[in-house]
């Protein structure tokens, strides 16, 4: 059996159907998992972006399932966005994972009782191929604008002027021109956009190989996330066991430095060690089998000029932790929110700057971490080695050791410490989708604010002295008194009495603040930063 992905028919574009000359507000670049969320987040926030992708498919055509761990912070965005019912119909939700050395289990967890993800509307993780989330996300853009996505429309040059951004595209119909007011590149890592406007790239040196493999059995594995640091069945190296939608489970096997990888994933070897892994009676279907590898990216500017870099384009890192995807669906969040208030007149210019700040931060902590995971599972010195032994010796016999296991630190919501859209306490952190009552949660009640930045005190006590009236009609806000049955919501915020939270957009915290002070605050987020 193989993956059947939807084809998209090419529609000649009005620049050559009409021989219109057109400026858009933002013009993605790229149709895969980032580029597709930030087109779906902008539709939604009303700016008639288009997006051009030279495909006509969504995943890629012949891979596999690609990015399968969609993390709790993305399924808040995607419930934003209105795909998220879809892909937890179709996904497998999951929280427990386990970790083995040999025959071993040394390390286990249950993220739904963890503070970290135990508030949320959505679960901890749900798994469910790639391709499916992009497929989502298409329909639902098409539900707002069928003509928004431009396939088999390839980009062929690129600049920009102090004020527009000019693309040239290519097309089965030929040739065409248009402008923008901002462009955003979300091609991924090999990034021609990058490469025309001169933006560095350094990549790390290492590389890491695997066999992925895509598996239906006719008997089920558990139905949980395991991993094994040395995995008998494949040489004492790592493997990971996840299953995903349409009762797929993805395998993945760990190469050594000297193994061939057109050699280790020939169906005849992989089948040979699906058996070594779950018995020689095992009944199974290969669904799909491929070599993936990995370097490490993080570029310089994530904004030059009128153009923006997301996703891979920005930054690639290994899958450890399930930070890859889930970054730049974040990246697409974190942008959405700023381009619309900017184009529709609401805030200052300046507020783009905050995106490279934080997304920045943001993929150097997530880089860092998967760094700190491929040191553990592929000790490259003595050193490493000693280190990697004692921990799972230790493990084994000491419950407080099983922390110091590092199969990957999974993917959690950033923190924008370094934001210069942060004022007072607990500014920068994300605040988790918690239910307010019955009928709606806290990403419900934000969405229906239509952009617009929640100023949240624990009283209208609290807004005496100030303007309200004035300062919703001067600034993108809403001032407001958020309750839930539970508390939760003040949990999360923080608040003291004499403050208000802010909360943006995106459902990050811009701070605790005396209530005298917001004015100043506000002038400052949307006017001057």
């Amino acid at each position: 059996m193989e993956y059947a992905l939807p084809t998209y028919s090419f529609v000649s574009p009005p620049e050559l159907s009409q021989g219109v000359s057109t400026q858009y507000p933002v013009v993605v670049i790229g149709g895969g998992l980032t580029g597709l969320t930030l087109l779906c987040d902008l539709l939604q926030r009303g700016v008639q972006a288009i997006l051009i992708d030279e495909d006509d498919t969504v995943g890629v055509r012949g891979a596999s399932s690609r990015g399968i761990c969609y993390a709790q912070n993305s399924l808040e965005i995607f419930k934003r966005l209105g795909t998220y019912d879809r892909i937890k119909a179709k996904g497998v939700e999951w929280s427990i994972g386990r970790t083995f050395a040999g025959e071993d289990e040394i390390y286990s967890f249950d993220l739904a009782k963890q503070s970290t993800h135990n508030a949320s509307c959505q679960p901890p993780f749900i798994n469910i191929q790639q391709f499916y989330v992009e497929w989502f996300l298409v329909e639902r853009i098409l539900e707002m604008s069928p003509n928004a996505i431009r396939w088999k429309n390839k980009l062929s040059a690129i600049s920009q002027d102090e004020n527009t951004v000019a693309l040239t595209v290519d097309t089965p119909a030929g040739t065409y021109r248009c402008a923008a007011q901002f462009a955003v590149d979300c091609t991924g890592a090999n990034s021609f956009v990058r490469a025309t406007l001169g933006i560095n790239a350094p990549r790390a040196t290492g590389v890491d190989r695997w066999c992925i493999s895509d598996v239906k059995f006719k008997h089920q594995p558990a139905k949980e996330r395991w991993t094994w640091i040395k995995a008998p069945f494949n040489d004492d190296r790592c493997v990971w066991q996840h299953l995903m939608a349409d009762d797929v489970w993805r395998l993945d096997y760990q190469m050594s430095v000297d193994d061939d990888p057109e050699y280790v994933s020939r169906r005849d070897v992989v089948e040979e060690r699906l058996r070594k892994h779950f018995g020689d009676d095992v009944e199974f279907d290969l669904m799909w089998v491929g070599p993936y590898s990995y370097r490490d990216l993080l570029i310089d500017e994530f904004r030059k000029g009128r153009v923006f870099f997301a996703g891979d384009a920005a930054h690639v890192m290994s899958p450890f932790g399930a930070r890859g995807g889930n970054s730049g669906v974040q990246d697409a969040d974190n942008l959405a929110w700023k381009l619309a208030l900017v184009l529709q007149g609401r805030a200052g210019e300046a507020l783009l700057n905050s995106y490279h700040a934080e997304r920045r931060e943001a993929a150097q902590v997530n880089i860092k971490a998967t760094a700190r995971t491929n040191r553990f599972l592929t000790p490259r010195s003595r050193s490493e080695h000693a280190l990697r032994n004692a921990v799972i010796d230790l493990a084994r016999a000491q419950p407080f050791a099983r922390a110091l296991v590092n199969t990957g630190r999974l993917s959690v919501a950033s923190a924008y410490t370094q934001s210069p859209l942060n004022f007072g306490r607990c500014a920068g952190g994300s605040i988790q989708n918690v239910a307010l009552d019955a009928a709606e949660d806290l990403s419900a009640f934000i969405a229906r604010q239509a952009g617009r930045m929640v100023v949240v005190a624990h009283d209208r006590m609290c807004y005496q002295g100030l303007d309200c009236v004035a300062l919703e009609a001067g600034f993108p806000v809403r001032f407001t008194v958020l309750r839930d049955d539970t508390s939760e919501i003040a949990r999360q915020l923080k608040l003291e009495h004499g403050e208000c939270a802010l909360i943006r957009p995106d459902l990050h915290h811009a701070g605790c603040i005396p209530a005298a002070q917001i004015g100043a605050v506000l002038g400052f987020i949307f006017h001057e930063n």
